[in-house]
């Protein structure tokens, strides 16, 4: 499937002043990057840009400022931390429009990159303001927008900035609109969809979408108590959203239609693992509210009395049980595409010992399916910040078909809503 928006490669840039939007919102800690994974995926751009002997100059937003300075939000180390992946020295701009800003990028030389400090230093960027824009444009000749954790907003350097220079998209732009689109429009079938996380609220109309063209919808994570609970399974204490019962009943009503006009399957957890708080020394226990099965997590399977196969007053689920994660694994098996987005689980609580949180077995597990451990490898698009960070951390991003940069736009794309950001730039 075609991109329907003219990228780098279909326009001159040779020698021409590229102002470029990415999207640096990295995490830091006492001014140290602990994660560069949006950093890395911005070098294919850059260096395209760089072999067409372009003068380069970035802009990215950091946190949220509302306005104004703060040292701690300063893109200074993204500048440090991007001249080490490229191997050049990046040039650093105090400010993102005003003199020093000109100056820096009036002199820069072909193949040259200057980085521009915080945009939403300002708060005219999230405004939409027309003369930020106009300002941040004086600055280059073309502008590119390569920032897709960020199109799905409609601020001035994603959308009004369009309105003063000639706008295209970034390589990076590019792959992860085509990908989605191609997974949600023409994917090889049978697609499964994988949506955990914390709230429904966050993820109604992905989760309409995906119950319409999915051949299987699985809902895990704490989203998952809401829907338990719309259909009258006691979660104890677990996180629920209370407003958003009506709305669990409506998508399982819609999922039971479709269910019985094909062979459609909609999936929510059997069991769980449940503890009375989020700590990393709580005993746990497994609850299967379907078959009546319950054990201490360190023996299980266990039998005992029916009456405490139940979630208690004082319990929260914080995590599938293996009943869940062995459905889903063998699913997995069956279907040829998977769009994951949200943990199944509480997946930062860290572990006593080994390698696995108490509550990220479940997370742990659809991974392992995903990378074809058990026989067969699906095409895996991947979204959700806690879903990226989990497989981050693991060191397994290039493991899988396209990890998504961006957690709001993704499900916006995915929900079959227009972005700003990209219907702002040039037709193809």
């Amino acid at each position: 499937m075609s991109f329907y928006k003219r990228t780098i490669e279909d326009i001159d840039l040779q020698d021409k002043r590229v102002l470029v939007r990415v999207d640096y919102n990295v995490p830091l800690e006492n001014g140290k990057i602990t994660d560069d994974y949006r950093i890395k995926k911005s070098i294919d751009t850059i260096k395209f840009l760089i072999e067409k002997n372009c003068k380069i100059i970035l802009c990215s937003h950091l946190g949220r400022p509302e306005g104004r300075p703060h040292s701690e939000m300063s893109l200074k180390p993204v500048a440090s931390r991007l001249g080490e992946l490229l191997g050049i020295d990046i040039q650093f701009s105090n400010d993102c429009i005003g003199d020093e800003a000109k100056t820096k990028s009036n002199n820069l030389e072909n193949g040259q990159v200057l980085l521009l400090e915080n945009l939403r230093f300002y708060d005219q960027e999230e405004k939409n303001d027309d003369q930020f824009a106009k300002d941040l444009s004086e600055l280059a000749d073309i502008f590119v927008q390569d920032a897709f954790g960020v199109v799905h907003r409609a601020h001035a350097s994603t959308e009004a900035i369009t309105n003063h220079l000639p706008s295209v998209a970034g390589l990076l732009l590019e792959r992860e609109v085509t990908v989605i689109n191609q997974v949600m429009e023409n994917p090889s079938r049978p697609l499964m969809a994988i949506i955990g996380g914390a709230k429904i609220s966050d993820k109604i109309d992905i989760l309409n979408r995906f119950v319409e063209i999915a051949d299987v919808v699985i809902v895990g994570g704490a989203m998952a108590n809401t829907f338990l609970m719309a259909k009258g399974i006691n979660v104890g204490n677990s996180l629920v959203e209370d407003e958003e019962i009506a709305t669990a009943k409506e998508i399982i009503e819609k999922a039971n239609i479709r269910n019985k006009e094909s062979n459609f399957i909609f999936y929510l957890p059997q069991d769980g693992v449940v503890a009375k708080k989020i700590d990393k020394k709580t005993s746990t226990r497994i609850v299967d509210w379907d078959a009546h099965i319950v054990a201490d997590i360190e023996n299980y399977p266990k039998k005992v009395p029916k009456n405490t196969s139940i979630v208690e007053k004082d319990e929260m689920i914080l995590d599938i049980g293996p009943f869940s994660g062995a459905f889903i694994s063998g699913t997995i098996q069956l279907v040829n595409t998977v769009v994951w987005n949200g943990a199944m689980g509480v997946t930062e609580v860290p572990s006593i010992n080994g390698p696995v949180g108490p509550f990220a077995h479940g997370t742990e597990q659809v991974v392992n399916s995903l990378l074809g451990e058990y026989g067969h490898k699906p095409f895996t698009v991947i979204g959700g910040g806690d879903t990226v960070g989990f497989i981050e951390q693991k060191g397994l991003v290039d493991n899988f078909d396209h990890v998504s940069t961006g957690g709001g736009a993704s499900m916006e794309l995915m929900s079959g809503k227009k972005l700003p950001g990209v219907e702002a730039l040039l037709d193809s």
